[in-house]
């Protein structure tokens, strides 16, 4: 999948380095959501094992994870997780963050939509879930803007990594909402 300079492919060994890079650099902002990913690369060690575990997952199907790579310097810029997979229903929780250097420049919002569209198509994904921090502004705005709907909040459902208790706020996009979007995209 491809937009602008930016590729998206499922992560492989191969990119141990940059995504150690990312999770480096921007491991305070991502320690209180992404305690496990932070926890688990530690170290360039730490990180190779990980990457083997998640490559494990993807292969399984029952977790994917991709980045995106910025075609111009060949770096990493963002992850996206398609996780807590449920082939059952079918459904999966959608998981997303951008190196700081990247923020707010629509790159994750357009990310995004290509693996929704991969999920609902190539997938054959029911339903996508996105859980978020209310506080999160940047992730509730992917959310909004990929056609999600806000459908509850979860009082005191999540404990940070600094220890507050912290309400989360639940995003759904059912594939029939996708392809009616898809349609009206399609007219104007």
């Amino acid at each position: 999948m491809k937009f602008d300079n930016y590729l998206i492919r499922l992560i492989t060994l191969d990119d141990l380095h940059s995504y150690f890079q990312l999770i480096d650099l921007n491991r305070r902002r991502l320690e209180d959501f992404f305690a496990g990913t932070v926890a688990l690369t530690m170290t360039l060690e730490d990180t190779k094992n990980h990457l083997i575990e998640i490559i494990g997952k993807n292969a399984e199907r029952k977790y994917f994870s991709y980045v995106v790579v910025d075609e111009f310097t060949g770096q990493i810029v963002s992850s996206i997780q398609v996780k807590n997979v449920d082939l059952s229903i079918p459904k999966a929780e959608l998981g997303y963050y951008i190196d700081e250097k990247y923020e707010s420049k629509g790159i994750v919002t357009r990310a995004t939509s290509l693996i929704i569209k991969h999920c609902f198509n190539g997938l054959n994904m029911n339903k996508l879930l996105i859980r978020t921090h209310e506080e999160n502004i940047a992730s509730k705005t992917v959310a909004e803007k990929n056609g999600f709907i806000l459908e509850g909040i979860i009082r005191s459902d999540y404990k940070t990594t600094s220890g507050k208790i912290v309400d989360i706020m639940y995003y759904g996009l059912l594939k029939d909402e996708y392809l009616e979007n898809e349609k009206l995209q399609d007219k104007n």
